[in-house]
């Protein structure tokens, strides 16, 4: 019974370190961005955005910009691509002179962090306007 104790232990350990290993607690995103953008419902003007991940589990982003003192959570979702991404990246889909924020991607790494659709986005999209991809580039902090 002791030895199952630290094995179950030993095991949540490996996999919160796994979790983190794709962006951990300390690391930060940060991106210039041109344009405001809505993500969690909610308007985030022009400039420096950073992101960074707000809970253990990894599966909520908190979001800011410091400029305007605009601070957000969402959740998000891990997806996994076939090839590693060249940079750090924040992935945008435009809907003519809207923007809203639907990706992290890390550098090196097949892990893209997807947010979930806004209402407005899903009102768009329902319409039938056409979105495309805009890719802003970031660093990590």
């Amino acid at each position: 019974m002791k030895q199952a104790k630290w094995l179950v232990a030993v095991i949540l350990m490996a996999l919160t370190g796994m979790a983190s290993a794709q962006l951990n607690s300390g690391s930060k995103i940060v991106a210039q961005v041109p344009f405001e953008f809505v993500v969690a419902n909610k308007i985030v003007p022009a400039g420096q955005c950073v992101v960074s991940v707000a809970t253990m589990d990894g599966k909520t982003l908190a979001i800011s910009n410091a400029n305007s003192r605009v601070k957000l959570l969402s959740s998000s979702s891990r997806e996994e691509s076939r090839e590693n991404a060249p940079r750090y990246a924040l992935v945008f889909k435009q809907y003519g002179d809207r923007y809203f924020l639907s990706g992290i991607k890390l550098e090196g790494s097949k892990i893209t962090y997807r947010l979930p659709e806004s209402k407005a986005e899903a009102e768009l999209r329902a319409r039938n306007v056409t979105a495309t991809e805009d890719t802003q580039l970031a660093s990590l902090q």
